[in-house]
């Protein structure tokens, strides 16, 4: 080994004593900076917790009444709600119908008539319409025909018009009461609800029409309940 000269060693000695002091004084922040990292890593491969309390969507936002419905919840059956808002309509206007059925039902058939006395089925289906709805239809079969838009049998909803072409002079109409039931004045046993599948009406189906959607049906009957109840 080479020896250094007085020099030399004296300048070796205060550097390694330097340093030694350095590593001493700055130790902690060497192991505090080490317990960083560590942390940080523990962090970054730890999956996030979720902590929202099972309650959360079901709590009531500040200033609101208790018994106001979050709309908070991600699965709070707000389509189920629109659903029940397109079904609502077309049994509100089904129980209309079925109403009118009640007053209606054993009136016997005769061409031309108008009244409980006797009804052809396009007499009694303005009448419906009229007292139910208050919509004017045509008083034939052949001018109802034309009303409102052509809708495919499947598509039939309470309300709709359904019409064949029996045998003989005159065509037939009837309105539609839902399940696969229409209301009509029958030639042979007067007003009654028969099958839209029974053989004879199956056979003779010609058409159905849409004079309005249920909707607008349905807000008409609302309509004319009112009058009615505000008139007695």
């Amino acid at each position: 080994m080479v020896a250094l000269p007085p020099p030399a060693v004296t300048a070796v000695r205060v550097v390694c004593r330097y340093t030694c002091l350095w590593r001493e004084r700055h130790a902690p922040l060497a192991l505090v900076g080490c317990a960083l990292v560590v942390v940080l890593s523990g962090c970054a491969s730890t999956a996030p917790q979720d902590d929202t309390p099972d309650d959360y969507f079901a709590r009531s936002m500040p200033g609101l009444p208790d018994d106001w419905k979050s709309q908070m919840s991600p699965s709070d059956g707000q389509y189920d709600a629109f659903g029940n808002w397109q079904a609502a309509p077309v049994e509100q206007v089904r129980e209309a119908l079925l109403a009118q059925h009640e007053q209606w039902v054993g009136t016997p058939y005769r061409l031309g008539g108008t009244s409980q006395r006797g009804i052809d089925c396009s007499a009694l289906v303005r009448n419906i319409f009229r007292d139910t709805f208050e919509l004017d239809l045509p008083r034939s079969t052949r001018g109802q025909v034309h009303e409102g838009r052509p809708i495919d049998r499947q598509s039939l909803r309470a309300g709709d018009l359904v019409f064949f072409r029996p045998p003989g002079a005159y065509n037939h109409v009837g309105i539609y009461v839902g399940d696969g039931h229409f209301l009509h004045a029958s030639s042979s046993k007067g007003v009654i609800i028969s099958r839209l599948d029974n053989v004879y009406w199956n056979r003779y189906y010609w058409q159905s029409r849409r004079p309005l959607a249920p909707s607008h049906l349905a807000k008409l009957s609302e309509s004319q309940l009112l009058s009615a109840s505000q008139s007695m």
